[in-house]
């Protein structure tokens, strides 16, 4: 039977079996707690048995599915709630705060992330035929989207991907570049559209955040970025307030503390230390924006996030 004149009911028959093979994959593959990364390497799964924490990082350009569970992502004053029946898009770096809002030890939260490449949908706007947007360009970098068939089929080949390692560096393009084209004729096409087309702002402005993640702990001039971007200096930080929810200035400082708390972490730098690492000039002006950002000073919020570490690593 053609699907396209299938029964209603049988393709909500059909849907359904594919979210319970999402979830039965996902359990499978993501045995410990937290993020797991896979031999598939844009792909990434995880595994939570309780709410956690608002916790803020830089959410890349990607597709979020849930499995099981729900998850809230906040993006300047904009909510975005998704689960089993929603996925989420995201455009370009941006800042959010982020929380797992229904898990548990018996339904544990179970979701994946696929990081998108730029150079994948461009070529895909190249090579395909598929026409332009009739409505202006979108000024959001994060839209959530009822799940379809057609994209959960292509996860759960991308996953089942992983029982056959020797195959993945063939076929986990394919499948990616699939799941690009799928994205791209729904009806967050224009969203995504946004990443490859070069003349877009979202495409210029993404320019801008690529060289200030490669140069945060370099002073910056508003002006040299818009340039970059190939706009006014008030257009650029007009779209780039609009699309990022902050100003570049802000961006600069919310990258150098979110390294700054990777130093500290990771490497063990006392406060100052890191702080001259990442640009900071004023150790106490560093400790005010830090507490600001992480509602704790950073000794206080480093501690708290090894005793985490320590929870998840001796309650698996």
């Amino acid at each position: 039977m053609n699907r396209e004149n299938a029964a209603p009911g049988k393709l909500i028959d059909e849907l359904a079996l594919a979210k319970q093979g999402l979830l039965a994959r996902i359990a499978k593959k993501a045995q410990t707690i937290g993020p797991s990364a896979t031999a598939v390497p844009s792909l990434t799964l995880v595994r939570r048995e309780s709410p956690s924490e608002p916790r803020t990082y830089i959410h890349e350009p990607s597709v979020c599915m849930v499995a099981q569970g729900a998850k809230r992502v906040l993006l300047g004053k904009e909510s975005y709630v998704y689960d089993a029946d929603h996925y989420l898009i995201t455009s370009l770096d941006v800042p959010v705060v982020a929380e797992i809002t229904e898990a548990s030890r018996e339904k544990p939260y179970f979701g994946l992330t696929l990081k998108l490449d730029q150079k994948t949908i461009s070529q895909l706007l190249v090579d395909s035929s598929i026409p332009a947007p009739r409505a202006a360009p979108i000024s959001r970098v994060m839209i959530v989207s009822e799940v379809s068939l057609p994209l959960l089929n292509a996860f759960l080949r991308l996953i089942d991907l992983l029982d056959e390692p020797n195959s993945i560096a063939v076929l986990s393009p394919l499948i990616e570049r699939e799941i690009a084209y799928r994205l791209l004729v729904s009806e967050q096409g224009p969203l995504l559209r946004q990443i490859g087309s070069a003349g877009s702002q979202s495409y210029q402005i993404a320019r801008a955040i690529d060289w200030l993640k490669k140069n945060y702990s370099l002073p910056i001039m508003v002006e040299e970025l818009a340039e970059l971007s190939h706009m006014s200096a008030s257009s650029f930080h007009h779209h780039f307030r609009e699309l990022t929810a902050m100003s570049p200035l802000q961006y600069q400082k919310y990258l150098r503390l979110q390294e700054a708390r990777r130093l500290m972490l990771a490497e063990r730098l006392d406060a100052a230390s890191a702080a001259f690492r990442v640009g900071y000039e004023s150790p106490s002006q560093f400790s005010r924006e830090y507490k600001r950002m992480f509602e704790a000073s950073p000794s206080r919020d480093i501690k708290s996030l090894r005793n985490v570490e320590v929870s998840e690593r001796t309650n698996p």
